[in-house]
């Protein structure tokens, strides 16, 4: 579209706000924008005649006549939004609302290099927007998320942990090779908290996601914003240490909370007390299967295993220790637990909570609340199609 092109600062903060209402009045938009209803109405009128936005319906009655809500235009076109994790990858074609038209999950291994994996990004791209009768030619944003380090404005991994290989890798450039859409890369738990905040509408202006699975990172929304630092590296938790005389962790440092409690900590724990005749539950899972997930000790942990309640309580702990300096420094009024460690169940939770009220200021846990993440696996691959939206309607604005 011709003025999806030329957008005014005026009409780009329309189109925000309406993204991030999730189906909006008029009179929203006029008390959120600051703007006379007049003014509002005529803007509205105006990206309806063109195509950007279309009416959903009318909002529930206050007292008055019903409104009619409003959101972007399906004729905008699509967006494709990619959560690339340690070991999985999951991709999807969204509507400008995030409704999701076709997504695909699939086990990955970052470690296999960007040549690899990225090409099969590049397949599973071409083969969902096939899937929903897209082409390349009507997507308007691509979001990634990927578990390492990222300098923003470059898109560019750096010195990632867990990626050996990806260090510099442009992720932009090689998708431009297909797409003219704009291309945002980000931390993968950064859009997780970009996805939580989109899902609250930004009701919530402070507060942590935080995921475990093979490293563990914390997304960081402050003042309503997800912040990422002078350098794109706020929120690397997982190399705080937790115990000086721990194991060393792939960074080359010594306990870091990372190498002692994410996924593969639970692994090492498990068949540790598998092989050692400590749990027979596991023992069997081990013996059956040939190797043992962290799922596996939460599943024998609701069974009444002991060592796999000692496994989950100890390493609830240890987060629990990492976090509680985390919410003392930053005051968050919420912190929310998401990746893979969520499939455990209740108790992992119960024992993260528990270490981070002992060890907290009585002052930053008054009203704090600790959940696993609402959105739970979804929330990353949300985040991917808000960072699209979101930057992709930055880049449109203009100061006409």
């Amino acid at each position: 579209m011709a003025l999806w092109d030329r957008l005014s600062s005026v009409e780009t903060a329309l189109l925000h706000t309406i993204f991030w209402s999730a189906g909006a009045s008029r009179w929203d938009l006029a008390e959120r924008l600051g703007y006379s209803k007049s003014k509002t109405n005529s803007l509205v009128a105006s990206l309806l005649d063109v195509g950007l936005l279309e009416e959903t319906g009318l909002a529930g009655s206050t007292g008055g006549r019903r409104p009619e809500t409003v959101q972007l235009s399906q004729r905008l076109g699509v967006l494709i939004g990619a959560d690339l994790g340690a070991t999985s990858l999951d991709l999807a074609i969204l509507r400008p609302d995030l409704s999701v038209l076709a997504r695909r999950t699939e086990a990955a291994d970052v470690r296999a290099g960007p040549g690899v994996v990225m090409a099969r990004v590049r397949v599973l791209m071409r083969e969902l927007l096939a899937e929903c009768g897209a082409t390349a030619q009507q997507v308007i944003g691509i979001g990634m998320g990927v578990p390492g380090p990222v300098d923003f404005e470059s898109g560019q991994l750096v010195n990632p942990p867990l990626m050996p290989h990806w260090d510099s890798f442009s992720i932009r450039d090689y998708l431009r090779e297909e797409y003219a859409a704009p291309v945002f890369v980000d931390n993968d738990v950064n859009l997780m908290a970009l996805g939580e905040l989109w899902r609250l509408q930004r009701s919530l202006q402070n507060f942590l996601v935080i995921k475990v699975g093979t490293g563990i990172g914390c997304g960081i929304v402050c003042h309503g914003e997800v912040y990422r630092g002078a350098n794109g590296s706020a929120g690397d938790v997982g190399h705080i240490c937790v115990d000086t005389a721990g194991p060393r962790c792939h960074c080359g440092n010594l306990g870091c909370v990372e190498t002692m409690a994410a996924g593969p900590a639970i692994t090492r724990m498990a068949l540790e007390a598998a092989e050692s005749g400590e749990s027979a539950l596991l023992a069997a899972v081990l013996a059956d299967k040939g190797a043992i997930s962290p799922e596996d000790v939460g599943q024998a942990s609701r069974h009444g295993d002991a060592a796999a309640n000692r496994i989950i309580q100890h390493t609830g702990n240890l987060i629990g220790q990492m976090l509680a300096s985390v919410v003392n420094f930053f005051n968050p009024s919420h912190v929310f637990i998401g990746g893979g460690i969520t499939r455990i169940g209740p108790l992992f939770l119960a024992s993260v909570r528990q270490s981070i009220y002992q060890r907290s200021l009585a002052l930053s846990t008054r009203h704090l609340e600790i959940h696993y993440t609402p959105l739970a696996e979804q929330a990353g691959l949300v985040g991917a199609g808000v960072l699209a939206m979101q930057e992709t309607l930055k880049s449109k604005g203009s100061t006409r």
